[in-house]
């Protein structure tokens, strides 16, 4: 059944664990969309109703497989327009977010499959997070955040979180952009081409490396 609350559910559970292997918590899902911890238990019993998550009661939530390959169809919708309106529109990186948002629920298969075609099949949108093929496969480097990297430590910046657009820009003011090469010298300070850049607050948390 299409329903942008489900997505919206399911994209949200997807992303906790790209990055990592913990599992999100029914609070932790709440403080993310934004919504009553009540609602959210009542919308993920629906979920699991449905064979999309797997949840017992105050524990952690996963996604069934059904629900992994529905979460990564509309995470590859929501990439795939990011990747369209900077390469296509001409908008900031730090401008998609919003408008891919609204966008995702609305454009066809078709249209969507004519994007992906046109921008060539990308494999990662503009923050560098994977754009999941139409299978729902994805492929992801060995990574290391920037604040757990040790001194001198010599890495391509492979993901920029979005969450921050004030961050984004400063970090594009900077040079700091996925495929940047760095060495890190400390979580607030790196060296880019052998010059010495005092990184903005917030990085540390927010830059994804090879490792």
């Amino acid at each position: 059944m299409a329903s942008p609350a489900i997505d919206d559910y399911l994209k949200a559970i997807y992303h906790h664990t790209e990055w990592q292997s913990e599992k999100i918590t029914p609070s932790q899902l709440a403080l993310v969309l934004g919504l009553s911890p009540s609602s959210v238990t009542e919308m993920v019993q629906k979920l699991a109703a449905q064979g999309l998550v797997t949840h017992r009661p105050y524990g952690p939530i996963s996604l069934t497989a059904d629900g992994e390959q529905r979460a990564a169809g509309v995470i590859r919708r929501h990439r795939l327009i990011e990747a369209w309106l900077v390469q296509e529109f001409g908008y900031g990186w730090d401008e998609v977010h919003d408008e891919a948002e609204v966008l995702e629920h609305s454009i066809s298969d078709r249209l969507l499959d004519g994007i992906d075609e046109r921008l060539g099949r990308p494999r990662f949108d503009p923050h560098g997070d994977a754009i999941p093929d139409a299978a729902g496969r994805v492929h992801r480097d060995e990574f290391v955040i920037l604040g757990s990297a040790p001194a001198g430590h010599r890495g391509r910046v492979l993901r920029v979180s979005d969450r921050d657009a004030g961050l984004l820009r400063a970090l594009e003011e900077a040079g700091v952009r996925p495929g940047t090469e760095m060495v890190v010298t400390d979580a607030a300070t790196c060296e880019l081409d052998g010059t010495p850049l005092s990184l903005p607050p917030g990085a540390a948390e927010a830059v994804w490396l090879t490792a």
